[in-house]
């Protein structure tokens, strides 16, 4: 059998998930490459949880090599050209031969296009969130408004996440403040429907959160915040949702939408160029029906499917390379964990492929769901020589992994 390249653009969830099944399941004869622009991993999900102190940068980020399996090839640089034609990847001065190539760049933050964006915090990045938590620890008192830029954005139940842990961190700490929601969208996380969203509001509205929907940003001034169509608010502190783009290489791939996201099959992940895959956040995959009028629905972008993405790919990938006539499907399975303080979350899952709608739940805030996070945060940040044993711990807890693949 001659030996195939398989190239992945992008080492966040995604890409390091499907390197690591590819080399596990795939002969030495076989090339899995990683082009990923910087050399350090950061946990995204545990952004929150610094932003609140109760993790510092060393506890989130580990160098991307560590996560990946030892051969996996791993090129730190920007992948600047596709030469679909030729079948090659650009990346500094290497020219990367593929017969599979899987975009998983993710989407870029911009504090662009909005005036006063630019000076506002974040828990988005991994700075961000380190200097958000030295402002919360310096706040004398007052409002503190949690602002979506624009849509869509990923990790839906992040601001609300964020507004909870920030309302609990200034109680703890006895300070007196407001905490508002401002966002586009009719309701948290349009996409799992009414139900879930009137269960959202009212975890915020339980621990004192005011959450304002249909509020679309149009600028930022002296701590005033403008919408359009409605008042002004003055608030003390703005954290904000940055804008989300996709990656100009998806573009060079002419694979995307007319929003420039890459345009992939639901269940096969396959783009229009048959050698070529998307997962992950830098997707555009349409869902069935519409809760909203004006909002269609897309599924979300949120590392768990980019997870449950990469195990189907690679699966795919391996079978197509070893002639196998079953090729999986990814089904649309997902779920959210949401961090409401006091070391509690609550639970959302469901079917997002589900017909006529996306069928999703929300269990019961409770402990069990924030420690099932934190196991699952060390098993992510472990070396993948470490991984079974969290596994095992993971499963006996009878948390959020029981009955998902995880295992790389």
């Amino acid at each position: 059998m001659q030996g195939k390249n398989i190239v992945i653009i992008g080492g966040g969830i995604g890409g390091i998930v499907l390197a690591n099944a590819l080399r596990e399941n795939l002969d030495e004869i076989h090339r899995v490459v990683v082009i990923e622009r910087t050399e350090t991993h950061a946990f995204a999900a545990s952004f929150l949880w610094l932003m609140v102190g109760q993790r510092e940068r060393r506890d989130v980020a580990r160098p991307v090599r560590s996560l990946l399996r030892s051969n996996v090839e791993l090129v730190i640089g920007e992948a600047s050209e596709i030469d679909a034609s030729q079948h090659l990847v650009r990346a500094g001065t290497d020219s990367i031969p593929y017969d599979f190539l899987v975009l998983a760049s993710g989407a870029e933050l911009s504090f662009d296009g909005v005036p006063g964006l630019a000076a506002t915090d974040t828990f988005y990045t991994l700075d961000g969130a380190e200097k958000l938590h030295s402002k919360l620890r310096a706040f004398p008192g007052g409002r503190i408004a949690v602002v979506i830029a624009s849509t869509p954005y990923k990790c839906p139940g992040a601001p609300a996440e964020g507004a909870m842990l920030i309302q609990d961190f200034l109680r703890q700490r006895g300070i007196q403040g407001q905490v508002d929601v401002y966002t586009p969208e009719p309701q948290p996380m349009p996409v799992a429907g009414p139900m879930l969203g009137e269960a959202v509001t009212g975890m915020l509205t339980e621990r004192g959160v005011v959450y304002h929907p249909s509020h679309s940003l149009r600028g930022i001034e002296q701590g005033k915040l403008s919408f359009e169509g409605r008042d002004s608010v003055s608030t003390d502190l703005v954290v904000a949702v940055p804008r989300h783009l996709p990656p100009s290489i998806l573009r060079a791939a002419g694979i995307t939408n007319d929003a420039g996201w890459a345009s992939a099959h639901s269940q096969t992940l396959a783009t229009k160029d048959p050698s070529i895959f998307a997962i992950g956040d830098c997707t555009a995959i349409p869902l069935p029906g519409r809760w909203h009028p004006d909002v269609p629905l897309l599924l979300p972008k949120a590392g768990v499917f980019a997870h449950g993405q990469a195990l189907t790919l690679a699966a795919r990938i391996v079978a197509t390379i070893c002639d196998q006539r079953t090729l999986p499907e990814f089904g649309g399975g997902g779920f959210c964990i949401l961090e409401a303080g006091r070391q509690r979350a609550g639970f959302a899952f469901g079917d997002f492929y589900a017909t006529p709608s996306p069928d999703v739940h929300l269990r019961n805030v409770g402990k069990s769901w924030h420690t099932s996070k934190v196991l699952f945060e060390k098993w992510w940040l472990a070396a993948p020589g470490l991984r079974k044993d969290l596994l095992g711990k993971l499963m006996r807890t009878g948390g959020i992994l029981a009955g998902i693949p995880v295992e790389l």
